[in-house]
């Protein structure tokens, strides 16, 4: 079994989320995804429209998921890959570089985001009305 892990917030799920899911099982034959939590999002001085159970639930029922698992803190990543037996870490290219500490223990793989599509961009969207 080769096991995947990734992380993210999956605020307002929408297709670009499903897409990563998606591509990062495709790297193993288990995708474990850390969802992180109404507390550590306050300390990224970041709100969610849901909350972490509600984004924890929608992600599980994702066909591509296969353990969803709280992100408490940035420290914790090495825990988990150990913990859960990932060889292979996947975020979003925008962190391009930025866990490549990580290498020791597994491979790490940024993946390009689905264009033009983004939670930020949902929520001006909305705010905006349209």
């Amino acid at each position: 079994m080769k096991t995947v892990i990734t992380y993210g917030t999956f605020d307002l799920f929408h297709v670009g989320h499903v897409r990563l899911l998606k591509r990062a099982r495709a790297l193993g034959t288990r995708l474990c995804v850390g969802i992180s939590t109404d507390e550590f999002n306050a300390r990224k001085c970041k709100k969610a429209v849901h909350s972490f159970a509600e984004r924890a639930e929608i992600v599980s029922s994702s066909q591509f998921v296969d353990h969803v698992f709280a992100e408490e803190g940035w420290e914790q990543k090495r825990g988990d890959i150990i913990r859960y037996s990932a060889s292979v870490f996947v975020m979003g290219d925008d962190w391009l570089g930025e866990f490549d500490f990580l290498s020791d223990i597994c491979q790490v793989v940024y993946l390009p985001r689905t264009e033009k599509i983004s939670t930020t961009g949902i929520r001006e969207n909305i705010l905006e009305g349209r």
